[in-house]
């Protein structure tokens, strides 16, 4: 079985990294190899390729077949038309001079075209940057905006607060101060009434009493009149009652009685006005020494001397 051009994996996982190799077709991928003609690292951009390039026409012509990889690797190295313009060379349609001719300015167009990928990888890799950090700084104002508005609304939030807290302190403090006006103006009321004298107290409550009506006092006496006088005719003894006439004794009764009743009901209701009044006299008296401050104790008095005894 003839050898083959094939690679040889090596590095990390997730790194590959390839060796070009000469091995047994027969031998595994990672098994025993004849030579080693170069590298190539896909991971680049362009991917790195480092190739022995008369190693690699040699084993060409001796037979030894590339896999599809190896092949397009050495397709972009330019190893199979430097093969073909040898085999044109060896069957005498070139000289090998055209033939050196002609690879070189394949070698040169490759190489430009090589060389204007790079830049314009370049150029697409500065683009993308570019577009990157404008999308980025997009996010960052958008994402500032967003705080910004959060901050806002918090502090307006804050500010109603204050504001609502501050009204209902001004409104706790007026009916608070109300409450107080009220207050002083009760206590200065009581000062006022407790600062009058005791003569215009009494004459007062004097003109209170006999301001009364005077009709009620009349009425209540006579129903009480009629009523003793009708008990005391039934109460006498009918020697008397028969003794005289009828209608004489029963108004001679009723006028005594009227004038007993009288002269008892004036009597009881100036009882009842005086008793009311000292009270309600004593009472003021009362509440005036209570509001008085406590007043100094009084010095002892000196006992006078007892005469002497001669």
């Amino acid at each position: 079985m003839p050898a083959k051009i094939r690679l040889q994996r090596k590095g990390k996982k997730g790194q590959p990294f390839y060796h070009i190799v000469i091995a047994d077709g027969r031998a595994p991928r990672e098994g025993r190899f004849i030579e080693r003609i170069g590298t190539y690292n896909p991971l680049t951009k362009p991917a790195e390729i480092d190739l022995n390039f008369d190693k690699a026409i040699n084993w060409m012509q001796k037979g030894a077949q590339p896999t599809d990889t190896v092949k397009a690797i050495l397709s972009y190295k330019g190893v199979l038309y430097k093969f073909h313009l040898l085999e044109g060379v060896k069957k005498g349609a070139m000289t090998p001079e055209q033939a050196e001719e002609k690879f070189q300015a394949w070698a040169s167009e490759k190489q430009a075209k090589i060389v204007s990928k790079i830049r314009e990888n370049e150029m697409n890799a500065k683009e993308s940057k570019k577009e990157q950090a404008a999308h980025e700084v997009t996010l960052n104002e958008a994402k500032a905006a967003a705080v910004a508005k959060k901050l806002a609304k918090v502090a307006f939030a804050e500010a109603e607060a204050r504001k609502e807290a501050i009204a209902e302190i001004h409104a706790k403090a007026e009916v608070e101060a109300e409450a107080a006006a009220k207050m002083k103006a009760d206590a200065h009321a009581t000062e006022e009434v407790m600062a009058e004298p005791k003569e215009k107290v009494v004459p007062e409550a004097k003109e209170k009493v006999v301001a009364e009506p005077k009709e009620k006092v009349v009425a209540e006496a006579k129903e009480k009149v009629v009523a003793e006088a009708k008990e005391k005719v039934v109460a006498e003894p009918k020697e008397k009652v028969v003794a005289g006439p009828k209608e004489k004794v029963v108004a001679e009764a009723k006028e005594e009685v009227v004038a007993e009743a009288k002269e008892k009901v004036v009597a009881e209701a100036k009882e009842e006005v005086v008793a009311e009044v000292k009270e309600e006299v004593v009472a003021e008296e009362k509440e005036e020494v209570a509001a008085e401050p406590e007043a100094l104790p009084l010095e002892p008095e000196t006992p006078a001397e007892e005469p002497k005894q001669e």
